[in-house]
Parts: C-alpha cells; structure tokens; sequence
C-alpha cells in the first residue's frame, strides 16, 4: 500500500466583525491613539448551532503616557476552537509622531498564551480504535510578538501590522518528521473614512485585509451610517464567508455600545444559524474637556 499525506493551513488568529473596536488586538501602534484611557471588552460567538465552534472573548486597555509622545496597551483573551483553547495576554508599546492633521505611530507588542489540544477526548468511532494522532493531549506555553504602523486623524485611520513573528511549535516532534503545527506570521491591513453627509448625518466606511500562509486572502469590508453622533446602523462583507450587520449606540460621551450579526454565504449556512458579537468600550475621562466625543475610531 502507498500511504499519501499533505499538510493543511489556514488562520490561527481570533477574527471580529467589530475590529475597528478592537484594533489593539491586532496592532500595538493602536496604543494611546484616542488621547485618553480606553477600555474594550468583546465577546464573539461564532456559527452558533455547530458544536466546537469558535467562542472568542478579549478585553483591551491603553492609554498615551509621557505627555501623549508615547501609548501603551494591555490584552487579555480566550479563544476556544473545538477541542483546543488558546489564552493568554500581551503588552504593547507606540512612540507617537505628532503631524499636522494627525499622528503617526509605532508599536512593538510582546505576548504570552497557553495552548491546549486535549486530543484525546475526541470521539473517533463507535468502535474504539488505536490512532497515534489522537493518543496525546499538547500543552504549550508560547510567546511571540509583533509589530505595526498607525496612522490616525478626526476622520481617517490606516494601519499595517504583522503578528506571530516567531514560528512556534503547537505539538511535539518525537517522531522526527516534519508534521508539525505551527504559528505562523500573521499580516492586517486596516484602513477607514468618516464623510460628512448632512449636520446629523455621517457616513463611516472601513476594510480589514487579513493574509496568513497558506490560506486565501481575506477581506472585510463595512460601512456605518451615524446619525446625530449617537446611533449608527451598518452592514458588513466578508468575502467569501459572511454579510453582516452591524449597530453601535454611544450611550454618553464615556460608554458606547455595539453588537454585530454574521451571516455565513457558504454552505455553512445550512448548519448554524449566524454569528454573534457584541462590545463595550468605557472612556475614562475623568474631566469633561478629556473626553473628545464623538470619537469614530
């Protein structure tokens, strides 16, 4: 007998819909960029209905330090996929640029998680077999780091960073060959516009590029309609993948309030019943003329 084997590759990294809420997350340049301490809290539920799915929670804080020359931010996440659970935090760092309509920033940030594959909890079949690939639980703990560029003003935002910079290894290689799981480089391209329409109407568009070896180019594109600088509705595409809406509400100049529904464009769609994210984000101003409201990125 001939025995044929391949590797298979996709993302390893938590993905949101509401990532224009969670840049810290995937570029440390984000860090002290709103001019004031920020918290974000987001809790994403994916494919509800599919057993194992994705349930990905992550909360950020950063704030500019040293007379807002530099910012700095913390993360902490879980992120659980099927039988495997990645948590974990990370420190991030920016040295700010002041410019004449904005700042431009770069980030470094170091990060810690613990992986787990608890592998041999899963079911093969109903007649119990021996399968060496199922025998053994991982358990690793990794640190990586990354780096990115920001730049922001009142009305626009781009950004270019890269995650996963060292390869790390999920599994063990005892056998000696070279099947190994490992963490690869991460690359996220973000960019968004705020357009004035009318005195209470602003129209915000936004795109996430996300590429990681070995799998497809992906792209999020969304586009928010605000109104009176309170309640904004939107809606999302994820190509290839999902629609989406979106619905952001800023409570008061310190709380604001989103929540997002995913759609799946796939087959997928046959076997669950959409995707669920929603966010909370605290400014600590602590005098009025602290909080810059409204603050759309």
């Amino acid at each position: 007998m001939c025995l044929l084997f391949t590797k298979s590759w996709g993302q390893q990294d938590a993905m949101y819909t509401q990532y224009m809420f969670n840049t810290l997350a995937i570029n440390p340049a984000y860090a002290g960029s709103r001019n004031l301490v920020s918290a974000t809290a987001l809790y994403r539920n994916q494919w509800t209905g599919i057993e194992g799915a994705p349930r990905t929670g992550t909360f950020t804080i950063d704030a500019p330090v040293l007379n807002k020359r530099f910012g700095v931010g913390l993360q902490v996440f879980s992120d659980k996929l099927g039988v495997t659970q990645t948590t974990g935090g990370s420190a991030s760092a920016a040295y700010r640029i002041r410019m004449e309509k904005g700042s431009l920033s770069f980030g470094l940030q170091g990060s810690i998680s613990h992986y787990t594959a608890r592998l041999s909890s899963v079911s093969l079949s109903s007649n119990p077999g021996y399968d060496p690939a199922f025998m053994n639980d991982a358990s690793k703990t990794l640190f990586n780091f990354g780096t990115g560029v920001y730049y922001n003003s009142d009305k626009f935002y781009l950004g270019l960073a890269v995650q996963d910079l060292l390869g790390n290894s999920l599994n063990s290689n005892a056998n000696g060959n070279n099947l190994q799981a490992r963490q690869v480089p991460h690359l996220f391209v973000t960019a968004g516009y705020v357009f004035p329409l009318a005195e209470d109407f602003k129209l915000k568009p936004s795109f996430l590029v996300k590429g990681v070896k070995g799998a497809p180019v992906e792209a999020d594109f969304n586009a928010s309609l605000w109104i009176k600088n309170t309640l904004a509705i939107g809606a999302g595409y994820r190509t290839n993948a999902d629609i989406s809406a979106l619905l952001e509400v800023q409570v008061s100049p310190q709380i604001r309030i989103g929540y997002s529904y995913d759609r799946s464009t796939t087959e997928l769609q046959n076997f669950n019943s959409g995707s669920h994210e929603i966010m909370l984000r605290y400014e600590f101003g602590f005098e009025k003329n602290k909080i810059l409201s409204p603050r759309f990125f």
